[in-house]
């Protein structure tokens, strides 16, 4: 069985992919389908953000969490214990952690989607927000806040851009494995003549089940669930029915 999975390579003793690795009848590749690029400090001054103006920071996702504090930190800007957080989902808000000591902080969590997070903001309705966010943003997100009458502002604090894949010939794969909308955008970028055929497809988060429906793809595992937290538990699982 060949594999799949559309990101940096990961095969560290702590990968939890290891042991799907290590049997010898699969074979799994990785390959980064995109590009994440951090914004600079004058290009998020060219975007009229200050940093000390807002109370919540609205978090979407891990790579908006880690560039907020890069950006936050190369700016010299000291985030305020009293800043407060709305996360989209628990890992995004359990990664969080990784910035600040979760105790002293006012912190809300979502299930799934951005919806999710709606009676929170509601409940903080003079605040003032602050989403950071990719240069690529689900239309409905903005479209929602500004429904809200709230204050908030739009922070393009990373850019995302289709990898070039030249160098895969055929998607000869059993299963392709997608985390992010942009990478079923950067499959057809890139295979523009795609066909799935007999081809299973895996997708992380509700987004990127939203862009592989959107793309007329046909998904055979969705990920996470209470059963399967993660998609090497729910590969592994799905590879041992079909062997049934």
């Amino acid at each position: 069985m060949n594999i799949l999975i559309s990101q940096p390579i990961n095969i560290g003793s702590n990968s939890p992919y290891l042991e799907l690795i290590k049997n010898k009848n699969i074979n799994i590749d990785f390959k980064s389908f995109i590009k994440v690029t951090g914004s600079t400090p004058s290009e998020v001054r060219k975007q009229k953000i200050n940093f000390s103006e807002f109370t919540i920071i609205l978090f979407i996702s891990k790579k908006s969490v880690d560039n907020f504090f890069r950006l936050a930190k190369d700016m010299r800007f000291e985030v305020p214990t009293t800043m407060k957080y709305i996360c989209q989902t628990s890992a995004i808000a359990n990664y969080l952690q990784k910035y600040i000591v979760y105790r002293k902080r006012k912190i809300y969590v979502g299930k799934k989607s951005f919806k999710d997070i709606i009676p929170y903001i509601q409940k903080n309705l003079k605040e003032k927000f602050l989403l950071p966010s990719s240069d690529v943003l689900l239309q409905n997100i903005p479209k929602m806040l500004d429904k809200l009458n709230i204050n908030w502002k739009r922070a393009i604090l990373y850019k995302i851009t289709f990898n070039d894949l030249s160098d895969i010939k055929n998607l000869c794969y059993d299963i392709l494995v997608f985390f992010n909308p942009a990478e079923i955008k950067s499959l057809f970028n890139n295979f523009p003549n795609f066909d799935q055929n007999n081809i299973k497809i895996a997708t992380f988060g509700k987004n990127t089940l939203d862009a592989a429906y959107k793309a007329g793809l046909k998904i055979d595992i969705k990920v996470p669930t209470p059963e399967f937290p993660s998609m090497a538990m729910a590969l592994k699982e799905y590879i041992k029915n079909m062997k049934k």
